[in-house]
């Protein structure tokens, strides 16, 4: 990505120069989960000026919410905290009804469920506006076909793989996408900057919008990337909610967190004690010591000694998969909490147009 699609690493100076607005530092941003960037520098040039950016992120529902989707999340709530930003955020029932073989009635149900998680996670309603595709569509609509105009279906089929087999819903949808990152400019009659936290494989996406939005008169959205946290099995690729093997879910009991982990977490150890004892494990590869790294276990310290242990041998693969359950299950505890409350939250977050 990188190399051939014009990322940006995100290096030291960079990092000071987030610690001079935020005072300390993301974990996420120190272990570089988030890793790469496009136009941050040029983002908090415009933010010195005191052109004040927003955030946008986004949710397609179809299906339960896994530790994979809340990760972007939780690091775009800090951002909100830290620099005191709105955050628009976008349910795209439309695209996953376009793209999977669910009905409209199902996309609907797991949208209501997966609202709840959104609001779980912490965001200040007062500054966070959800914009839900199909409910917002006399809004939306107007703005994307500005955008469709500028896309031709040679650009959308080299960009996402899509042939003369693809339905014309999907074709369409990268419009809908793109208006997002400059729809308070629009509303508030000026230009504001976006900044976009996602996961690296929605790219291709928010390419076509820096394409795009120039032609219409605003700003290039910046954008900060992160990688994938690896599903259960440690395969490639990144964690699944369609299969329940690969992720670990928010609505998981703690039983089945730990039967998860314990059943189907790969792990960097040896095959047997003594080999482990003598060459140490892995942990890399090592899947429970992955989520800790990611988001579950916030202490440098701890997470630095863990490392040194299981690396040495002293700390085994059972030992090391209990932490991870432990840590997991707290984390996953407290946001169910607010899971619960949130539903009778659901309209003090819903954009007003």
């Amino acid at each position: 990505m990188i190399k051939e699609f014009g990322l940006e690493k995100i290096d030291e100076s960079l990092l000071n120069r987030i610690k001079e607005y935020t005072k300390d530092l993301h974990p996420m941003l120190t272990r570089k989960i988030f890793f790469a960037h496009r136009d941050l520098k040029w983002l908090f040039d415009e933010y010195d000026k005191g052109n004040k950016f927003f955030i946008y992120t986004g949710c397609g529902p179809s299906g339960p919410i896994h530790i994979g989707h809340i990760l972007v999340w939780y690091f775009t709530k800090w951002l909100q905290d830290k620099f005191d930003v709105d955050v628009y955020f976008q349910f795209t029932d439309d695209e996953k009804f376009m793209y999977k073989n669910l009905s409209y009635d199902e996309i609907q149900k797991w949208l209501n469920e997966n609202l709840l998680d959104v609001i779980a996670v912490g965001f200040n309603p007062k500054r966070t506006h959800f914009i839900i595709d199909t409910k917002h569509a006399g809004l939306l609509y107007p703005k994307a076909i500005k955008v469709a105009k500028k896309i031709t279906f040679s650009t959308i089929k080299s960009s996402f793989g899509f042939n003369d087999s693809t339905n014309i819903g999907s074709i369409f949808f990268t419009s809908m996408q793109t208006v997002p990152s400059f729809l308070p400019s629009v509303l508030k009659k000026k230009n504001i900057p976006c900044l976009i936290p996602h996961a690296v494989d929605q790219d291709p996406h928010f390419r076509l919008t820096r394409d795009i939005l120039p032609k219409l008169g605003y700003y290039k959205p910046a954008s900060i990337q992160c990688s994938f946290l690896p599903p259960l099995t440690g395969n490639e690729g990144k964690m699944s909610s369609s299969e329940a093997v690969k992720g670990i879910l928010t609505t998981d009991t703690p039983q089945e967190i730990k039967k998860k982990i314990n059943k189907y977490a790969f792990s960097g150890g040896q095959a047997t004690l003594e080999e482990h004892r003598k060459k140490g494990g892995n942990p890399d590869v090592d899947v429970p010591f992955q989520y800790l790294k990611f988001l579950f276990e916030e202490s440098d310290e701890k997470l630095n000694q863990l490392e040194q242990d299981y690396k040495s041998g002293k700390l085994l693969t059972g030992e090391l998969k209990k932490y991870a359950i432990e840590k997991i299950t707290e984390f996953m505890l407290e946001h169910q909490k607010r899971r619960e409350s949130a539903k009778q939250k659901i309209p003090d977050f819903l954009l007003k147009c």
